[in-house]
């Protein structure tokens, strides 16, 4: 990977994170609001339920951001890009579709295949 291909992703993986620590801000505020104030119990488990998604939400973009925060790290490190697994360089189209990547497609395959026959048992 060339010098401008990992700045155009690491400048790729901090707006994404930007992005999510936004999105984080505003549902902090949104859940500070206050309590439950609908009398109805219908609406109040539909809001309660809401809320429960939202918190689900926030807790896998949590997990992204860290995700994120390691490969700014692989970055740093000028091994981003690269598979963990292998050494073998990851392809820009699967960069492009997935930043945090770190195993190439054929190593992604052989762990999700591992994975399924292990489940199996």
């Amino acid at each position: 990977m060339n010098p401008v291909q990992t700045e155009y992703f690491r400048l790729k993986l901090l707006k994404w994170r930007a992005e999510l620590l936004k999105e984080a801000d505003g549902t902090l505020a949104s859940l500070s609001e206050g309590g439950i104030h609908e009398a109805d119990i219908t609406d109040r488990a539909s809001v309660e339920t809401d809320r429960a998604l939202e918190l689900r939400t926030r807790d896998r973009a949590r997990k992204l951001i860290a995700k994120i925060g390691l490969a700014l790290r692989r970055v740093e490190n000028g091994v981003y890009g690269y598979c963990e697994e292998t050494g073998e360089p990851i392809g820009l189209k699967r960069l492009e579709a997935r930043p945090i990547a770190t195993l190439s497609i054929e190593a992604q395959e052989r762990h999700e295949r591992m994975e399924k026959v292990h489940r199996d048992d």
